[in-house]
């Protein structure tokens, strides 16, 4: 795979956006938002990295970022509005937290709602495309899995620690054994 674009057309200040836990059966959604200040090479879509490398990952984005803003939009939340909209959501207050107004947002994947004050670009697979979309995508990976390993001290049954609240064997063992816990989505499908 070659190198992820640092650029956008004849932008100067761009931000990129991604979220994790769309497909959990439990927890929030978490969007990050990044404005990179110069490119960072060893930059990769967050799946296709190891928990300990984004985690060096997300300190050199940290340290590297002219500005970040992560947000976590909750379980209540998701099934109020659903799964999509929440990702949505999530992806407005990460953006909107910048500390720099981006002219424009690089948005992964093909549905986002427009924010009036920002013009955007949705990109499919953005995350192996983009610098600032990957840097994003590692923000919102590994800041919920942070979140999801505080929950698996809680609920060690379900098996957060290793699978993030997604619909995993032993995940869905643990609801058959135990129930849902307060942070399950309740509009999800959490057995077969």
């Amino acid at each position: 795979m070659g190198r992820l674009i640092f650029t956008y057309k004849d932008y100067k200040i761009i931000a990129g956006t991604d979220e994790a836990g769309r497909g959990c059966l439990a927890g929030p959604v978490v969007a990050a938002a990044v404005v990179l200040s110069k490119p960072i090479p060893e930059l990769n879509d967050s799946k296709k990295l190891s928990k300990k490398r984004r985690n060096e990952l997300r300190k050199k984005i940290e340290e590297n970022a002219l500005s970040f803003q992560v947000a976590f939009v909750d379980h209540i939340k998701i099934d109020e509005i659903n799964i999509l909209n929440a990702s949505i959501l999530a992806m407005h207050h990460a953006t909107l937290g910048l500390q720099v107004k981006p002219e424009i947002l690089l948005v992964d994947g093909n549905r986002f709602k427009p924010l009036k004050q920002i013009p955007h670009q949705t990109i499919i697979k953005g995350d192996a495309k983009f610098q600032c979309i990957a840097a994003a995508s590692i923000l919102a990976k590994t800041y919920r899995d942070d979140y999801m390993d505080a929950m698996h001290e809680q609920y060690p049954e379900y098996g957060w620690d290793t699978n993030a609240g997604y619909p995993t064997v032993k995940h869905r063992e643990g609801i058959k054994a135990h129930g849902p816990t307060k942070i399950h989505r309740m509009t999800f499908r959490l057995l077969p």
